[in-house]
């Protein structure tokens, strides 16, 4: 359990608040609008808590060589819209002009500094949280700033100046969004409701097989449910020729961490068969066509798309008697009509279940909101590999820089909070 303190353990009426933010969209490649304004709507509710305060925005929006790669000035004013308030931008990261414009603030604003990947200290420096801690940017910022507010769930398991370099400098606490991804998947993990079952899916194999090693070596879940490309590098492990494009397809995935991702799911095979529950059939895409076949009618030179019709059965009822569900990565292509069925009845038995579901992020939660299932979810993270790492037992280095902090800060804190 991580040990950090929130936005409750510190006075913030009349200070200067760094809040770093994941405001990172998905923008229209002509035009650049917003096609979803989730994330900037997800950081309201720490604003709310920060309208006694001056509060200074860090953000992204993407990476160099993107086509979306843009400055916030969008950002800020979406934001101004959903608040129903302007919102200052200044084109500019810890120079002049920004730390002008962060002097010049009255209590209650907000002003939102330009995207941090601009610069280049954000994406260059490499090390501890002292490394990050020398750069200009935040040495600039630190300066001016009373506390810091990291609220960039999403973005906790990389490690960069923006987001752990004020550490040491200024008390660092958890915003309400980073506060709340903490305790719900604290909650899932380390007291679920029984049986727990992890069903894990998706593309992104070796993340998916360390949070199964996890979950499983720890007690956290009963049942190993894999799907998609995890389940037929199971497939292949326990025997089944999943057929050379197949086979070819994963290898090309895992790249360079094939080896050690085949190592640690034979390990899994091996003391915990009887909890991992492979596949009995699949689908597989013949000529355009979805063709489901057992699998002891393997091995088939066709890509495998989905989950067979039995196998989705026995998932959906799976998950409808579970107390708890760990849900990451589709079933399935479930971009081709065909092949969505195994995610599309995955989805539908998490939203008919009663045991809690906490999805992890990426194109699973894009689904869920997209089918009107999100009330029907426990927990839908904003964290995606941030998330999986966590889940995976990772230490994430936005969050060892909150216990850090509270660590070298907590009696200051204590003093500011008693004032």
């Amino acid at each position: 359990m991580a040990s950090v303190l929130t936005l409750d353990n510190v006075n913030v009426d009349n200070k200067t608040v760094l809040v770093r933010v994941d405001i990172n969209c998905p923008l229209r490649p002509d035009t650049k609008a917003f096609l979803d304004t989730t994330r900037i709507k997800a950081i309201v509710p720490t604003l709310n808590r920060l309208q006694h305060s001056k509060v200074v925005l860090l953000a992204h929006q993407s990476r160099p060589g993107k086509n979306d790669f843009t400055s916030t000035l969008g950002h800020s004013r979406e934001l101004g819209r959903i608040l129903g308030r302007p919102i200052k931008w200044v084109d500019d990261l810890a120079g002049e002009k920004a730390m002008r414009a962060i002097e010049e603030m009255n209590v209650g604003d907000i002003l939102m500094l330009n995207n941090v990947r601009m610069y280049n200290e954000e994406i260059s420096t490499k090390g501890g949280f002292e490394v990050h801690a020398d750069t200009a940017m935040v040495q600039n910022l630190a300066s001016v700033a009373d506390l810091f507010v990291y609220d960039a769930f999403a973005c906790a398991h990389r490690s960069t100046p923006s987001g752990v370099g004020f550490t040491h400098l200024i008390p660092c606490v958890a915003g309400e969004l980073m506060k709340n991804e903490i305790n719900k998947l604290d909650q899932a993990l380390e007291n679920p409701a029984r049986p727990c079952l992890a069903v894990l899916g998706g593309v992104k194999v070796d993340d998916s097989i360390l949070v199964a090693d996890n979950m499983l070596r720890n007690g956290i879940c009963d049942e190993f449910w894999p799907t998609g490309g995890v389940a037929n590098l199971l497939l292949e492990l326990s025997g089944f020729n999943i057929g050379t494009v197949n086979h070819d397809f994963l290898v090309n995935e895992l790249g360079k961490n094939w080896h050690q991702t085949v190592e640690t799911a034979k390990s899994l095979l091996s003391d915990f068969k009887e909890k991992i529950h492979l596949p009995v059939d699949v689908a597989a895409n013949i000529e355009d066509n979805r063709v489901d076949l057992t699998t002891e009618e393997l091995p088939i030179e066709a890509p495998i798309f989905d989950l067979g019709i039995q196998s989705i059965r026995k998932l959906s009822a799976a998950i409808k008697s579970a107390g708890t569900i760990h849900l990451n990565g589709p079933a399935g292509v479930f971009e081709l009509d065909d092949f969505a069925l195994g995610t599309i009845e995955m989805l539908n038995a998490c939203a008919e279940s009663k045991g809690y579901v906490v999805v992890g992020g990426g194109h699973t939660s894009t689904l869920i909101v997209k089918h009107g299932l999100r009330n029907k979810m426990g927990h839908l993270s904003t964290g995606g590999g941030a998330c999986l790492d966590y889940i995976a037992g990772k230490n994430l280095p936005a969050v060892a820089s909150l216990e850090a902090s509270a660590k070298a800060f907590t009696l200051n804190i204590r003093r500011a909070v008693d004032q």
